[in-house]
């Protein structure tokens, strides 16, 4: 479904799971802060609505959304963590960098999740623009942090 068409936040209660003994890492871009910062505190909502406790909510940040597969994989070996959440931006430019960058970090992510057989969510917008990403990061499309968060939730419940 087109993203003009749908709140990303909206969700259904289907496959929601108890979550208050589960512990969650998120991996956050430092790069392009404004709407990462927007996307962490989407997930961290989510998460604290749902049940988490937040002494099992943690915080792991990295320079750029490139970074995002290492950090996701250095917390998903951890035995102790049960889902990595990964909140990026990449905003398209003038060239190809975009592509790659999008294209490295997607697949990064399946694989870090299907090496260590556990939920980790690719929470990373890949606008065309920053009104885009604005829009996606707690603007009108609703906030891809909180998607991302519901997304491990139900992974976890799977």
């Amino acid at each position: 479904m087109a993203t003009s068409l749908k709140n990303l936040s909206q969700h259904t209660q289907e496959n929601v799971t108890d979550i208050s003994d589960k512990k969650f890492a998120l991996v956050v871009a430092e790069w392009n802060d404004e709407i990462t910062s927007s996307l962490y505190s989407g997930a961290i909502e989510t998460l604290l609505r749902y049940g988490a406790k937040k002494e099992n909510i943690y915080r792991k940040n990295v320079p750029g959304s490139f970074e995002l597969t290492l950090g996701a994989q250095w917390l998903a070996k951890l035995d102790e963590i049960d889902a990595v959440i990964c909140l990026g931006c990449v905003i398209q430019g003038e060239t190809r960098h975009f592509d790659f960058i999008c294209d490295a970090v997607a697949n990064g992510i399946t694989q870090v999740g299907l090496k260590y057989d556990k939920p980790v969510i690719f929470g990373v917008l890949t606008p065309d623009n920053q009104q885009q990403a604005l829009d996606r990061a707690g603007g009108k499309h609703g906030n891809k942090g909180d998607e991302a968060a519901i997304t491990a939730i139900k992974m976890l419940g799977f």
